[in-house]
Protein backbone atom coordinates (compact mmCIF):
# COMPACT_ATOMS: atom_id res chain seq x y z
CA UNK A 1 0.00 0.00 0.00
CA UNK A 2 2.45 2.20 0.66
CA UNK A 3 4.74 2.24 -2.51
CA UNK A 4 1.41 2.15 -4.55
CA UNK A 5 0.13 5.76 -2.56
CA UNK A 6 3.71 6.57 -3.23
CA UNK A 7 3.49 6.27 -7.42
CA UNK A 8 0.15 7.69 -7.25
CA UNK A 9 1.47 10.79 -5.41
CA UNK A 10 4.59 10.96 -7.71
CA UNK A 11 1.64 10.82 -10.45
CA UNK A 12 -0.32 13.15 -9.54
CA UNK A 13 2.60 15.85 -9.09
CA UNK A 14 4.23 15.16 -12.24
CA UNK A 15 1.15 15.97 -14.32
CA UNK A 16 1.76 19.78 -13.41
CA UNK A 17 5.55 19.72 -14.58
CA UNK A 18 5.72 23.63 -14.46
CA UNK A 19 4.94 23.59 -10.79
CA UNK A 20 7.41 21.50 -9.55
CA UNK A 21 10.03 23.40 -7.41
CA UNK A 22 13.56 23.72 -8.63
CA UNK A 23 15.12 23.72 -5.49
CA UNK A 24 14.32 21.41 -2.58
CA UNK A 25 15.84 22.49 0.79
CA UNK A 26 15.73 19.98 3.61
CA UNK A 27 16.30 20.07 7.70
CA UNK A 28 16.80 16.54 9.00
CA UNK A 29 15.13 16.93 12.25
CA UNK A 30 14.45 14.90 14.87
CA UNK A 31 17.51 11.63 14.71
CA UNK A 32 18.00 12.27 18.48
CA UNK A 33 14.15 11.73 19.43
CA UNK A 34 13.88 8.69 16.57
CA UNK A 35 16.66 7.26 18.63
CA UNK A 36 15.64 8.05 22.38
CA UNK A 37 12.71 6.60 22.00
CA UNK A 38 13.96 3.37 21.08
CA UNK A 39 16.39 3.39 23.94
CA UNK A 40 19.53 3.74 21.19
CA UNK A 41 22.36 6.04 21.55
CA UNK A 42 21.73 9.19 19.38
CA UNK A 43 24.37 8.08 16.68
CA UNK A 44 22.14 5.43 15.86
CA UNK A 45 19.63 7.70 14.42
CA UNK A 46 22.34 9.70 12.57
CA UNK A 47 23.08 6.75 10.99
CA UNK A 48 19.27 5.46 10.27
CA UNK A 49 18.83 8.47 8.67
CA UNK A 50 21.73 8.01 6.15
CA UNK A 51 19.26 5.29 4.50
CA UNK A 52 16.68 8.11 4.18
CA UNK A 53 19.02 10.08 2.84
CA UNK A 54 19.77 7.76 0.04
CA UNK A 55 15.78 7.39 -1.22
CA UNK A 56 15.58 10.59 -0.96
CA UNK A 57 18.51 11.67 -3.04
CA UNK A 58 16.88 9.28 -5.87
CA UNK A 59 13.53 10.51 -5.38
CA UNK A 60 14.62 14.17 -6.32
CA UNK A 61 16.58 12.82 -8.85
CA UNK A 62 14.04 10.60 -10.41
CA UNK A 63 11.52 14.02 -10.62
CA UNK A 64 14.48 15.60 -11.85
CA UNK A 65 14.85 18.16 -9.67
CA UNK A 66 17.60 20.17 -10.35
CA UNK A 67 18.89 21.40 -6.73
CA UNK A 68 18.58 19.39 -2.95
CA UNK A 69 19.83 21.05 -0.35
CA UNK A 70 20.46 19.00 3.09
CA UNK A 71 21.38 20.41 6.41
CA UNK A 72 23.89 18.05 7.34
CA UNK A 73 26.07 19.59 10.04
CA UNK A 74 26.06 23.01 11.12
CA UNK A 75 28.25 25.64 13.21
CA UNK A 76 26.52 24.91 16.08
CA UNK A 77 26.80 21.24 16.06
CA UNK A 78 30.55 21.27 16.86
CA UNK A 79 29.12 21.85 20.36
CA UNK A 80 28.26 18.56 20.42
CA UNK A 81 30.23 16.48 23.13
CA UNK A 82 33.06 15.64 21.18
CA UNK A 83 32.80 11.55 20.93
CA UNK A 84 29.27 12.35 18.83
CA UNK A 85 30.87 15.02 16.84
CA UNK A 86 33.83 12.25 15.97
CA UNK A 87 31.25 9.25 15.35
CA UNK A 88 29.17 11.98 12.92
CA UNK A 89 32.17 12.70 10.73
CA UNK A 90 33.05 8.97 10.45
CA UNK A 91 28.88 8.60 9.02
CA UNK A 92 29.67 10.91 6.70
CA UNK A 93 32.56 9.55 5.93
CA UNK A 94 31.16 6.44 5.31
CA UNK A 95 28.09 7.31 3.93
CA UNK A 96 30.14 9.33 0.81
CA UNK A 97 32.21 6.47 0.41
CA UNK A 98 28.64 3.88 0.23
CA UNK A 99 26.72 5.80 -1.76
CA UNK A 100 28.58 7.57 -4.34
CA UNK A 101 28.73 5.10 -6.41
CA UNK A 102 24.79 5.10 -6.36
CA UNK A 103 24.63 9.08 -7.14
CA UNK A 104 27.12 8.44 -10.13
CA UNK A 105 24.96 5.78 -11.84
CA UNK A 106 21.70 8.41 -11.35
CA UNK A 107 24.08 10.90 -12.75
CA UNK A 108 24.03 12.96 -9.79
CA UNK A 109 26.49 16.04 -8.89
CA UNK A 110 27.79 16.78 -5.68
CA UNK A 111 28.55 20.24 -3.65
CA UNK A 112 29.41 21.50 -0.06
CA UNK A 113 28.62 24.36 1.49
CA UNK A 114 30.33 25.80 4.93
CA UNK A 115 33.17 26.24 6.54
CA UNK A 116 34.81 23.42 5.20
CA UNK A 117 38.60 23.70 6.65
CA UNK A 118 37.03 22.77 9.94
CA UNK A 119 36.19 18.98 8.91
CA UNK A 120 39.15 16.45 10.51
CA UNK A 121 41.24 16.30 7.23
CA UNK A 122 39.83 12.69 6.27
CA UNK A 123 36.72 13.65 6.18
CA UNK A 124 37.22 16.92 3.87
CA UNK A 125 39.25 14.62 1.95
CA UNK A 126 36.34 12.56 0.88
CA UNK A 127 34.06 14.96 0.33
CA UNK A 128 36.66 16.48 -2.08
CA UNK A 129 36.63 13.57 -3.72
CA UNK A 130 33.00 12.76 -3.57
CA UNK A 131 32.86 15.92 -5.25
CA UNK A 132 35.27 15.29 -8.45
CA UNK A 133 34.27 12.13 -8.89
CA UNK A 134 31.11 13.51 -9.63
CA UNK A 135 31.70 16.51 -11.39
CA UNK A 136 30.86 15.32 -15.00
CA UNK A 137 27.22 14.71 -14.08
CA UNK A 138 24.38 17.27 -15.19
CA UNK A 139 21.46 15.82 -13.38
CA UNK A 140 20.31 16.64 -9.48
CA UNK A 141 23.08 18.55 -7.92
CA UNK A 142 23.43 17.50 -3.97
CA UNK A 143 24.23 20.00 -1.88
CA UNK A 144 25.35 19.29 1.31
CA UNK A 145 25.72 21.90 4.17
CA UNK A 146 28.42 20.67 6.26
CA UNK A 147 30.72 22.86 9.30
CA UNK A 148 27.51 25.30 8.05
CA UNK A 149 25.62 28.83 9.80
CA UNK A 150 23.79 31.17 7.69
CA UNK A 151 25.04 33.61 9.97
CA UNK A 152 28.94 32.36 9.07
CA UNK A 153 27.99 32.81 5.89
CA UNK A 154 26.77 36.27 5.46
CA UNK A 155 29.74 37.25 7.46
CA UNK A 156 32.33 35.70 5.43
CA UNK A 157 30.51 37.35 2.49
CA UNK A 158 31.00 40.67 4.09
CA UNK A 159 34.75 39.89 4.91
CA UNK A 160 34.92 39.20 0.99
CA UNK A 161 33.14 42.45 0.02
CA UNK A 162 35.19 43.95 2.19
CA UNK A 163 38.40 42.63 1.40
CA UNK A 164 37.55 42.87 -2.42
CA UNK A 165 36.90 46.45 -1.23
CA UNK A 166 40.32 46.93 0.14
CA UNK A 167 41.93 45.72 -3.23
CA UNK A 168 39.96 48.01 -4.88
CA UNK A 169 37.78 45.76 -6.73
CA UNK A 170 34.33 47.12 -4.98
CA UNK A 171 33.32 50.55 -4.57
CA UNK A 172 30.50 51.15 -1.71
CA UNK A 173 27.82 52.32 -4.77
CA UNK A 174 28.73 48.72 -6.43
CA UNK A 175 27.31 46.67 -3.76
CA UNK A 176 23.60 45.20 -4.53
CA UNK A 177 21.93 41.75 -3.87
CA UNK A 178 23.75 40.44 -7.01
CA UNK A 179 26.94 41.64 -6.09
CA UNK A 180 26.67 39.95 -2.45
CA UNK A 181 25.32 36.62 -4.14
CA UNK A 182 28.59 36.52 -5.57
CA UNK A 183 30.40 36.29 -1.97
CA UNK A 184 28.39 33.63 -0.80
CA UNK A 185 29.42 30.06 -0.44
CA UNK A 186 27.77 28.87 -3.78
CA UNK A 187 26.93 31.95 -5.88
CA UNK A 188 24.97 29.70 -8.31
CA UNK A 189 22.93 28.60 -5.65
CA UNK A 190 19.34 29.34 -6.70
CA UNK A 191 17.31 30.32 -3.89
CA UNK A 192 15.36 27.29 -2.50
CA UNK A 193 11.52 26.94 -3.97
CA UNK A 194 10.11 24.50 -0.71
CA UNK A 195 11.91 24.47 2.48
CA UNK A 196 11.26 21.18 4.28
CA UNK A 197 11.73 20.98 7.87
CA UNK A 198 11.07 17.31 9.94
CA UNK A 199 10.31 16.47 13.38
CA UNK A 200 7.53 19.33 13.66
CA UNK A 201 9.96 22.14 15.21
CA UNK A 202 8.85 25.67 13.97
CA UNK A 203 12.25 27.15 12.92
CA UNK A 204 14.51 27.34 10.40
CA UNK A 205 17.82 27.12 12.91
CA UNK A 206 20.13 29.44 11.34
CA UNK A 207 19.70 27.72 7.57
CA UNK A 208 20.38 29.36 4.18
CA UNK A 209 19.22 32.80 5.53
CA UNK A 210 19.81 34.92 2.81
CA UNK A 211 18.51 32.55 0.68
CA UNK A 212 14.91 31.37 2.11
CA UNK A 213 13.97 35.19 1.76
CA UNK A 214 10.86 34.19 -0.04
CA UNK A 215 11.28 30.27 0.13
CA UNK A 216 7.83 28.45 0.71
CA UNK A 217 8.41 26.64 4.10
CA UNK A 218 6.52 22.60 4.79
CA UNK A 219 6.64 21.38 8.10
CA UNK A 220 6.09 17.70 9.04
CA UNK A 221 6.14 15.87 12.38
CA UNK A 222 7.27 12.75 10.49
CA UNK A 223 11.37 12.38 11.97
CA UNK A 224 13.92 12.55 9.60
CA UNK A 225 14.83 8.63 10.22
CA UNK A 226 10.93 7.82 9.19
CA UNK A 227 10.90 10.53 6.37
CA UNK A 228 9.82 8.60 3.15
CA UNK A 229 9.45 9.37 -0.75
CA UNK A 230 5.94 9.76 -0.11
CA UNK A 231 6.50 12.69 2.48
CA UNK A 232 8.43 14.33 -0.12
CA UNK A 233 5.90 14.20 -2.18
CA UNK A 234 3.23 15.23 -0.31
CA UNK A 235 4.95 18.35 0.55
CA UNK A 236 5.83 19.22 -3.13
CA UNK A 237 1.99 18.35 -3.64
CA UNK A 238 1.52 21.34 -1.44
CA UNK A 239 3.88 23.96 -2.64
CA UNK A 240 2.57 22.97 -6.09
CA UNK A 241 -0.87 24.83 -4.71
CA UNK A 242 0.46 27.68 -3.40
CA UNK A 243 0.62 31.25 -4.91
CA UNK A 244 4.33 32.74 -5.13
CA UNK A 245 3.64 36.45 -4.52
CA UNK A 246 7.25 37.43 -3.99
CA UNK A 247 6.11 40.88 -2.24
CA UNK A 248 3.76 41.39 -5.02
CA UNK A 249 1.07 40.05 -7.11
CA UNK A 250 0.19 36.36 -7.09
CA UNK A 251 1.68 34.33 -9.68
CA UNK A 252 2.13 30.59 -10.37
CA UNK A 253 3.78 28.57 -7.48
CA UNK A 254 6.59 27.25 -10.29
CA UNK A 255 9.97 26.72 -9.78
CA UNK A 256 10.89 26.21 -12.70
CA UNK A 257 11.26 29.91 -13.92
Amino acid sequence: MGRRKSADLAERILRRPERLPRHVAIIMDGNGRWARRRGLPRIAGHAAGRTVVRDIVAASAELQLRELTLYTFSMENWNRPRTEVAALMRLLDQTLKEQVEEMDRSNVRLNALGRLELLPKYARSRVERSIERLSKNDGLRLNIALSYGGRTEIIDAVRGIVEAARRGEVRPADIDEDLFRRFLYVPDLPDPDLLIRTSGELRISNFLLWQLAYTEIYITDVLWPDFRRRHLYEAIEVYQTRERRFGGVAQASSGRR
